[in-house]
């Protein structure tokens, strides 16, 4: 029942791309089957055909794990990047703040249940300057470790005693950073649907 092979070429980590591509190679010899290499970033953004079909040109923001950036879309392969990360990802963000909180992997989903019951004004954080379509969090992160460190120095129970408030806060920060250059892409570009893909835009 298995017409070809696909796997992911990259971008990505280069032991699992390795892994991945060996794997892949050596199941379609096996089976004689055609062999499909797969841009994970196209793939994230074309998944948007799965159930609609956004009108041509659209503008599709990616958050995943390991990726963040905002790509114009004028055809199904013509996709042309107009920002991206510089340092570390929104997922990857989500990940090391729900860590210094003491919440288990992955924590986008985490933070997310536990942002429900919480305050999101109740603390404020560091908003990047980068100039552009380009995205930083490295800045983010380093302000969140710093206030979690403040407060604790003054209150050892401060993390327990604020999380939800904490997760609404930074949730809603790294959302109002990427909803902020999703609007300065808008203006720029003309475009008739936004779309979003990748695991953290469940976010």
């Amino acid at each position: 029942e298995i017409d070809a092979i696909a796997f992911t070429r990259g971008p990505g980590l280069m032991g699992s791309l390795l892994v991945g591509a060996s794997f892949a190679k050596s199941l379609a010899l096996s089976l004689k089957k055609p062999l499909i290499e797969v841009n994970h970033m196209e793939a994230h953004v074309l998944a948007n055909f799965i159930d609609n079909t956004p009108s041509f040109p659209f503008i599709c923001l990616t958050v995943s794990g390991g990726h963040t950036q905002i790509v114009l879309v004028e055809e199904i392969y013509q996709i042309r990047i107009l920002g991206e990360t510089l340092d570390d990802s929104a997922g990857e963000t989500f990940d090391k703040c729900a860590k210094m909180l003491g919440l288990h992997y992955p924590g986008g989903p985490e933070i997310e249940k536990q942002a429900i019951n919480g305050n999101h004004q109740l603390f404020q954080f560091t908003f990047p300057k980068v100039q552009g379509l380009n995205f930083s969090f490295s800045g983010l992160k380093t302000n969140f470790m710093q206030v979690l460190k403040k407060e604790t120095i003054k209150n050892k129970n401060f993390i327990n005693e604020n999380k939800p408030d904490l997760c609404a806060s930074i949730q809603y920060t790294i959302i109002q950073i990427l909803i902020q250059k999703l609007r300065l892409a808008l203006e720029k570009y003309d475009v008739k649907s936004i779309a979003i893909s990748g695991g953290v835009a469940a976010n």
